[in-house]
């Protein structure tokens, strides 16, 4: 298991302020929000229309959350591996967009 505060995947973390980490928060749990709002379309059986439209909404909060992550992660954590000679960071880079523009 991971030690508090790093990625169980890769053991990276990303510092972030306070009111970053808050902003990311409250766009998830928007998204959260939404997705329960969609459940409860499918369960009162909505009209098919209806929850597409909802859906498409979700895919945009997503969307807005993972550029703003992405910008927040060039700017932070890939120019300051830049800057200390960790080149590697361009390739995961590329790599994550691949995984994005799918």
């Amino acid at each position: 298991m991971a030690e508090k505060g790093t990625c169980g995947c890769c053991g990276k973390t990303t510092d972030r302020t306070e009111d970053e980490r808050k902003k990311l928060i409250h766009r998830l749990n928007r998204i959260e929000g939404q997705i329960r709002g969609i459940r409860g379309m499918v369960e009162s059986d909505a009209y098919c229309a209806d929850i597409l439209v909802q859906s498409a909404a979700v895919n945009a909060a997503v969307n807005a959350f993972n550029k703003e992550l992405l910008a927040s992660h060039i700017r932070g954590c890939v120019a300051r591996d830049i800057r200390e000679g960790k080149d590697e960071v361009i390739d995961e880079l590329v790599a994550t967009l691949q995984k994005l523009m799918k």
